[in-house]
């Protein structure tokens, strides 16, 4: 169907979620149209995984996720099966969007905190937690797709939001806020300003200077637990 649209040059088709982010951070595309359930990462973590997510279109046979995204002024859906006529129309009306975008000089950034960033705000307000997270391992240069049952904590190490896995820890483009409205809040608690962990991962609480303590997770590792959380894990897990 878009191979017929004179005004659309197809640059790129991704087989799934992760071929996807690094296609899109590739050949940075000025639209992408995405669907929603895909192999290994579906839509919404796709668009959480990039820095600037450009404009999308959702395409998906699930109405569910269609009415949610335009409810909260996504670009654009697709529900299939759709017509020519329809795939015409949603492309004339992200063509007449993004050359407003432009003349009025929106970035990426404005575009997702305007369209997209509501749009994740309103799956996590109606319980759609994270169950896949998107990471960097720049070792072998690849996205690795972690459940989040994999994790151990997150934390702020300089300025850099990193996921700990076992004893490996991988960069994620989100600020920790971020993240904690979109994990289960029964898994993952704000032990600090500066971390989150997995619940399931503690093995003990240990006290610690000036009513502050210290959460020892099965790994090992150490995290610290401030004084007002404190209080907020003690009444969690009433000990």
């Amino acid at each position: 169907m878009l191979t017929g649209i004179g005004t659309v040059e197809i640059i790129g088709e991704a087989e799934g979620g992760v071929q996807a982010v690094e296609m899109i951070e590739r050949e940075k595309p000025d639209l992408v149209l995405l669907d929603i359930q895909m192999p290994g990462l579906d839509g919404f973590g796709v668009i959480e995984a990039l820095t600037g997510p450009p404009s999308v279109i959702f395409v998906t046979a699930y109405d569910e996720y269609a009415i949610r995204a335009f409810e909260v002024n996504a670009l654009d859906y697709l529900l299939k099966p759709f017509s020519r006529e329809r795939l015409e129309k949603a492309i004339r009306r992200a063509q007449e969007t993004l050359a407003e975008e432009r003349d009025l000089g929106v970035s990426a950034a404005e575009r997702f905190a305007t369209r997209l960033g509501p749009l994740l705000e309103s799956l996590a307000a109606q319980g759609q937690y994270l169950t896949r997270l998107a990471v960097r391992d720049y070792e072998s240069c690849r996205i690795r797709v972690l459940d989040v049952s994999e994790v151990d904590w997150i934390g702020v190490e300089e300025e850099q939001v990193m996921v700990h896995v076992g004893d490996q820890a991988y960069p994620v483009r989100r600020t920790l806020a971020e993240l904690e409205a979109r994990l289960d809040p029964a898994c993952f608690f704000r032990a600090h300003r500066s971390a989150i962990v997995n619940l399931d991962r503690v093995r003990e609480v240990i006290p610690w200077f000036k009513g502050s303590h210290k959460l020892r997770l099965t790994t090992g590792a150490e995290v610290d637990l401030s004084r007002a959380q404190a209080r907020a894990l003690r009444k969690f897990l009433r000990w």
